[in-house]
């Protein structure tokens, strides 16, 4: 069940029991690469079903082994982009719950001094405007990657945006609030707050290192 966030207009909490059962799991420090991948990619598939709850479809005709009868099917074409590396665990998630989806790259790095995002990477399908496109960010904590990542894909024609994470902070959702208002975050928790060098309280650590055993 999604719980929008009665502080923040354009935020959406996910909510359910394996959710929260899992995102215990990810936040875990003893949890190995492996597990976190996984656990990753399943909170992912759960969080699918709300995130494209609004997806447009279409009737068709379909031949059962019994008879004909109407049904209905996708009508556009869902876009899935997920944040190196990190997005690329939970892209997994939904890929496999949406198989039809196409998928396009950004990467990008937080700059550690500044921790403004450098872009080091834009790999997108042609016209992006032809259906949601689906921002896979899981950590979205200043806020500046997901707002830097939206506006490329704004500039490469996408129209209907949406952001999937893991978790947020109140810092975040302000800025992504401010400088992209009609775009709605679907998350899994809201954390307090970042600290000074910009992670997340309390948060999972580094989302990219531990879904690879890197440091």
């Amino acid at each position: 069940m999604a719980q929008p966030h009665p502080d923040h207009p354009n935020l959406v909490i996910t909510t359910h029991p394996l959710i929260e059962h899992k995102l215990t799991q990810i936040r875990d420090r003893n949890t190995p690469p492996p597990a976190f991948r996984a656990l990753t990619a399943q909170v992912a598939g759960l969080m699918a079903s709300e995130l494209t709850r609004s997806v447009p479809t279409e009737p068709c005709t379909v031949e059962t082994p019994i008879e004909s009868t109407t049904s209905n099917r996708l009508a556009a074409t869902i876009t899935l982009v997920p944040v190196l590396r990190a997005g690329l665990g939970m892209a997994e998630g939904v890929g496999h719950l949406v198989p039809e989806a196409r998928f396009g790259h950004i990467g990008l790095f937080r700059d550690e001094k500044t921790l403004l995002p450098i872009q080091y990477l834009s790999k997108l399908p042609d016209n992006l405007g032809t259906g949601p496109v689906i921002l896979i960010d899981p950590m979205v904590a200043t806020g500046g990657s997901a707002s830097a990542a939206l506006a490329m894909l704004r500039a490469a024609g996408a129209r209907d945006l949406r952001v999937l994470s893991l978790i947020a902070v109140p810092e975040s959702m302000h800025k992504l609030h401010d400088e992209h208002p009609d775009v709605t975050v679907y998350t899994a928790a809201l954390d307090r707050q970042l600290n000074d060098q910009g992670f997340i309280l309390p948060g999972l650590g580094d989302a990219g290192d531990r879904l690879f055993g890197t440091h």
